[in-house]
Protein backbone atom coordinates (compact mmCIF):
# COMPACT_ATOMS: atom_id res chain seq x y z
CA UNK A 1 0.00 0.00 0.00
CA UNK A 2 1.29 3.39 -1.18
CA UNK A 3 1.03 5.57 2.35
CA UNK A 4 -0.26 9.19 1.96
CA UNK A 5 1.90 11.92 3.78
CA UNK A 6 5.24 10.10 2.86
CA UNK A 7 7.97 10.26 0.20
CA UNK A 8 8.32 7.05 -1.68
CA UNK A 9 10.51 5.74 -4.83
CA UNK A 10 7.99 4.07 -6.65
CA UNK A 11 8.57 2.67 -10.28
CA UNK A 12 7.04 4.43 -13.47
CA UNK A 13 4.82 1.79 -15.04
CA UNK A 14 3.35 3.93 -17.87
CA UNK A 15 2.67 6.84 -19.31
CA UNK A 16 -0.86 8.04 -20.00
CA UNK A 17 -2.84 11.12 -21.57
CA UNK A 18 -2.69 12.86 -18.08
CA UNK A 19 0.78 11.93 -16.73
CA UNK A 20 2.99 8.85 -15.64
CA UNK A 21 2.03 6.41 -13.75
CA UNK A 22 3.84 5.04 -10.57
CA UNK A 23 3.53 1.70 -8.58
CA UNK A 24 4.90 -0.10 -5.63
CA UNK A 25 5.48 -3.86 -5.11
CA UNK A 26 1.92 -4.46 -3.88
CA UNK A 27 0.63 -3.73 -7.57
CA UNK A 28 -0.99 -0.38 -6.59
CA UNK A 29 -0.79 2.64 -8.72
CA UNK A 30 -0.99 6.32 -8.21
CA UNK A 31 -0.78 9.11 -11.24
CA UNK A 32 2.00 11.69 -11.20
CA UNK A 33 -0.24 14.43 -13.27
CA UNK A 34 1.99 16.34 -16.48
CA UNK A 35 2.55 19.44 -14.64
CA UNK A 36 4.88 17.24 -12.20
CA UNK A 37 6.29 15.16 -15.19
CA UNK A 38 9.85 16.18 -17.21
CA UNK A 39 11.35 14.62 -20.45
CA UNK A 40 13.31 12.48 -18.38
CA UNK A 41 11.03 10.29 -16.43
CA UNK A 42 10.56 6.73 -18.38
CA UNK A 43 8.51 3.86 -17.56
CA UNK A 44 11.00 1.12 -16.05
CA UNK A 45 12.60 4.12 -13.96
CA UNK A 46 11.93 5.58 -10.37
CA UNK A 47 11.08 8.60 -8.71
CA UNK A 48 10.77 9.72 -5.22
CA UNK A 49 7.19 11.61 -4.64
CA UNK A 50 5.11 12.47 -2.25
CA UNK A 51 1.71 10.95 -1.82
CA UNK A 52 -1.72 12.92 -0.78
CA UNK A 53 -5.32 13.39 -2.34
CA UNK A 54 -6.21 16.07 -4.28
CA UNK A 55 -9.16 17.72 -4.64
CA UNK A 56 -11.27 15.42 -6.23
CA UNK A 57 -9.82 13.29 -3.01
CA UNK A 58 -7.66 11.04 -5.82
CA UNK A 59 -4.93 9.97 -4.38
CA UNK A 60 -1.65 11.12 -6.26
CA UNK A 61 1.70 11.75 -6.25
CA UNK A 62 3.86 15.00 -6.52
CA UNK A 63 7.35 16.49 -6.72
CA UNK A 64 6.39 19.37 -4.76
CA UNK A 65 7.85 19.27 -0.79
CA UNK A 66 5.23 19.46 1.63
CA UNK A 67 6.16 21.68 5.10
CA UNK A 68 5.01 18.93 7.29
CA UNK A 69 5.50 15.23 6.82
CA UNK A 70 2.42 12.32 8.56
CA UNK A 71 3.58 12.06 11.92
CA UNK A 72 5.48 14.94 12.76
CA UNK A 73 4.67 18.86 13.63
CA UNK A 74 5.40 21.65 11.73
CA UNK A 75 4.83 25.36 12.04
CA UNK A 76 1.79 26.37 9.25
CA UNK A 77 -0.06 29.54 8.05
CA UNK A 78 -3.98 29.90 7.68
CA UNK A 79 -4.79 30.27 4.12
CA UNK A 80 -8.36 30.27 4.65
CA UNK A 81 -11.10 29.48 7.05
CA UNK A 82 -14.50 28.06 6.12
CA UNK A 83 -17.59 25.97 7.58
CA UNK A 84 -15.86 22.90 8.18
CA UNK A 85 -12.39 24.09 9.40
CA UNK A 86 -9.37 25.78 8.62
CA UNK A 87 -7.01 25.18 5.84
CA UNK A 88 -3.14 25.63 6.51
CA UNK A 89 -0.74 26.05 3.46
CA UNK A 90 1.56 23.24 3.22
CA UNK A 91 3.05 24.08 0.21
CA UNK A 92 0.85 21.68 -1.63
CA UNK A 93 -1.91 22.88 -4.72
CA UNK A 94 -4.67 21.70 -2.11
CA UNK A 95 -4.59 23.18 1.43
CA UNK A 96 -4.57 20.69 4.41
CA UNK A 97 -7.64 20.65 6.75
CA UNK A 98 -7.92 21.54 10.32
CA UNK A 99 -11.05 20.17 11.32
CA UNK A 100 -12.88 22.60 14.28
CA UNK A 101 -12.50 19.28 17.05
CA UNK A 102 -9.37 20.00 16.15
CA UNK A 103 -8.32 23.39 17.17
CA UNK A 104 -9.00 24.17 20.64
CA UNK A 105 -9.51 27.76 20.10
CA UNK A 106 -10.94 28.89 16.58
CA UNK A 107 -7.78 28.98 14.11
CA UNK A 108 -7.97 32.67 12.32
CA UNK A 109 -7.10 33.49 8.55
CA UNK A 110 -3.30 34.30 8.08
CA UNK A 111 -2.17 33.87 11.72
CA UNK A 112 0.49 30.64 12.13
CA UNK A 113 0.01 27.58 14.55
CA UNK A 114 1.82 24.42 15.37
CA UNK A 115 0.04 21.21 14.17
CA UNK A 116 0.36 17.62 13.64
CA UNK A 117 -0.58 15.58 10.41
CA UNK A 118 -2.07 12.46 11.17
CA UNK A 119 -4.78 10.14 9.23
CA UNK A 120 -8.24 9.92 9.55
CA UNK A 121 -8.99 6.08 8.98
CA UNK A 122 -12.30 6.04 8.66
CA UNK A 123 -12.19 8.13 6.01
CA UNK A 124 -8.33 7.93 5.05
CA UNK A 125 -8.03 11.53 3.96
CA UNK A 126 -4.50 13.91 5.96
CA UNK A 127 -5.76 16.58 8.72
CA UNK A 128 -4.22 18.12 10.43
CA UNK A 129 -4.75 19.23 14.53
CA UNK A 130 -3.57 22.02 16.84
CA UNK A 131 -4.37 19.37 19.70
CA UNK A 132 -0.58 18.89 20.52
CA UNK A 133 -1.29 17.33 23.76
CA UNK A 134 -2.56 14.44 22.27
CA UNK A 135 -0.35 13.93 20.14
CA UNK A 136 3.00 13.46 22.41
CA UNK A 137 3.60 10.93 25.74
CA UNK A 138 6.15 10.88 27.85
CA UNK A 139 5.65 7.66 29.50
CA UNK A 140 7.53 5.39 26.78
CA UNK A 141 10.68 7.48 26.37
CA UNK A 142 12.29 7.16 23.02
CA UNK A 143 15.55 9.22 24.12
CA UNK A 144 18.30 8.99 27.01
CA UNK A 145 20.59 11.41 28.50
CA UNK A 146 22.92 12.85 26.69
CA UNK A 147 21.61 12.14 23.63
CA UNK A 148 21.14 15.17 20.91
CA UNK A 149 17.76 15.29 19.53
CA UNK A 150 15.25 17.65 16.98
CA UNK A 151 13.63 20.73 18.78
CA UNK A 152 10.14 21.94 17.76
CA UNK A 153 9.76 25.50 20.06
CA UNK A 154 6.19 25.19 21.49
CA UNK A 155 5.61 28.04 23.71
CA UNK A 156 6.67 30.12 26.26
CA UNK A 157 6.18 29.51 29.66
CA UNK A 158 6.84 31.15 33.24
CA UNK A 159 10.29 28.35 33.80
CA UNK A 160 11.23 28.71 29.88
CA UNK A 161 10.36 27.78 26.67
CA UNK A 162 8.36 23.64 26.09
CA UNK A 163 9.69 22.04 23.19
CA UNK A 164 8.55 19.05 21.33
CA UNK A 165 10.53 16.86 20.68
CA UNK A 166 11.71 13.82 17.52
CA UNK A 167 8.08 14.48 17.41
CA UNK A 168 6.88 12.36 19.89
CA UNK A 169 8.24 13.75 23.69
CA UNK A 170 7.43 17.45 25.49
CA UNK A 171 10.42 18.43 27.02
CA UNK A 172 11.64 22.10 28.66
CA UNK A 173 14.35 24.44 28.34
CA UNK A 174 14.46 26.71 31.53
CA UNK A 175 15.08 30.22 31.06
CA UNK A 176 18.56 29.91 32.75
CA UNK A 177 19.37 27.42 29.96
CA UNK A 178 19.27 29.85 26.95
CA UNK A 179 21.45 32.35 25.55
CA UNK A 180 19.97 33.08 22.30
CA UNK A 181 16.40 34.23 20.80
CA UNK A 182 13.95 31.41 20.53
CA UNK A 183 10.55 31.59 18.55
CA UNK A 184 7.53 29.91 18.53
CA UNK A 185 7.94 27.15 15.38
CA UNK A 186 11.72 27.11 15.00
CA UNK A 187 13.39 24.37 14.46
CA UNK A 188 16.57 23.21 15.82
CA UNK A 189 18.85 20.99 17.80
CA UNK A 190 19.09 20.48 21.37
CA UNK A 191 20.36 17.99 24.11
CA UNK A 192 18.66 15.39 26.73
CA UNK A 193 20.10 17.35 29.96
CA UNK A 194 17.85 15.19 32.29
CA UNK A 195 14.88 12.87 32.46
CA UNK A 196 13.45 13.19 35.82
CA UNK A 197 11.63 10.15 38.28
CA UNK A 198 8.57 11.57 36.71
CA UNK A 199 9.69 11.45 33.01
CA UNK A 200 9.69 14.74 32.05
CA UNK A 201 12.55 15.67 30.30
CA UNK A 202 15.20 19.34 31.01
CA UNK A 203 16.70 19.95 27.35
CA UNK A 204 19.93 21.91 26.97
CA UNK A 205 20.95 24.37 24.20
CA UNK A 206 24.32 22.94 24.82
CA UNK A 207 26.27 19.62 24.69
CA UNK A 208 25.86 17.94 27.79
CA UNK A 209 29.38 18.13 29.89
CA UNK A 210 29.91 21.34 28.11
CA UNK A 211 31.87 24.13 30.29
CA UNK A 212 30.24 25.50 33.18
CA UNK A 213 30.37 28.95 32.96
CA UNK A 214 29.27 32.06 35.87
CA UNK A 215 26.80 33.98 33.58
CA UNK A 216 25.47 34.39 29.94
CA UNK A 217 27.97 36.83 29.03
CA UNK A 218 31.04 34.40 29.76
CA UNK A 219 29.11 31.88 27.60
CA UNK A 220 28.85 34.01 25.02
CA UNK A 221 32.04 34.92 24.64
CA UNK A 222 33.55 31.29 25.25
CA UNK A 223 30.96 30.54 22.28
CA UNK A 224 32.40 33.00 19.75
CA UNK A 225 35.68 32.21 20.67
CA UNK A 226 35.07 28.43 19.44
CA UNK A 227 33.23 29.88 16.73
CA UNK A 228 36.62 31.54 15.87
CA UNK A 229 39.23 28.86 16.32
CA UNK A 230 40.24 29.55 19.19
CA UNK A 231 41.27 33.11 19.27
CA UNK A 232 39.96 36.63 18.63
CA UNK A 233 41.55 40.53 18.93
CA UNK A 234 39.65 42.25 21.48
CA UNK A 235 40.87 42.80 25.18
CA UNK A 236 39.89 45.34 28.12
CA UNK A 237 41.60 48.26 25.65
CA UNK A 238 38.89 47.98 22.99
CA UNK A 239 36.69 50.59 22.33
CA UNK A 240 33.46 50.37 24.01
CA UNK A 241 32.00 50.61 20.50
CA UNK A 242 34.24 48.05 19.13
CA UNK A 243 32.95 45.06 21.82
CA UNK A 244 29.13 46.33 21.78
CA UNK A 245 29.61 45.83 17.96
CA UNK A 246 31.16 42.42 18.29
CA UNK A 247 29.23 40.59 21.41
CA UNK A 248 26.55 43.57 21.88
CA UNK A 249 27.31 44.20 25.50
CA UNK A 250 28.99 46.70 27.43
CA UNK A 251 32.77 47.00 27.66
CA UNK A 252 32.07 46.78 31.38
CA UNK A 253 29.99 43.24 31.17
CA UNK A 254 32.87 42.37 28.61
CA UNK A 255 35.92 42.94 31.62
CA UNK A 256 34.50 41.27 33.93
CA UNK A 257 33.60 37.98 31.93
CA UNK A 258 36.72 37.63 30.19
CA UNK A 259 38.02 38.42 34.09
CA UNK A 260 35.71 35.41 35.28
CA UNK A 261 37.14 33.34 32.16
CA UNK A 262 40.69 33.99 33.15
CA UNK A 263 40.22 32.85 36.94
CA UNK A 264 38.18 29.71 35.60
CA UNK A 265 41.29 29.00 33.51
CA UNK A 266 39.42 28.85 30.25
CA UNK A 267 41.19 31.54 28.55
CA UNK A 268 44.95 33.60 28.19
CA UNK A 269 44.55 37.42 27.86
CA UNK A 270 47.07 38.41 25.59
CA UNK A 271 48.05 41.70 24.77
CA UNK A 272 46.85 40.83 21.14
CA UNK A 273 43.54 39.51 21.79
CA UNK A 274 42.02 36.90 24.11
CA UNK A 275 42.95 32.87 23.16
CA UNK A 276 41.34 29.48 24.39
CA UNK A 277 43.10 27.61 26.91
CA UNK A 278 41.05 24.71 26.57
CA UNK A 279 39.86 23.16 23.34
CA UNK A 280 36.24 22.14 24.10
CA UNK A 281 32.97 22.84 22.01
CA UNK A 282 29.97 24.82 23.96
Amino acid sequence: MIEQGRFHKLSIVKRSTFGLFLGDETGEEVLLPNKYCTDSMKPGMEAEVFIYRDSEERKVATTLTPKILFHEFALLKVAAVTKVGAFMDWGLEKDLMVPFREQPQNMEEGRWYIVFLTLDEKTDRLFASNRLERYLQNEKLSVTEGEEVALIVWQKTDLGYTVIINHAHKGLIFNNEIFQDLNVGEKLKGFVKKIREDNKIDISLQPIGYMKFNDANSELIFRALVENQGFMPFTDKSTPEVIYSQFGISKKAFKKSIGALYKQKKILIETSGIRLLEEKSP
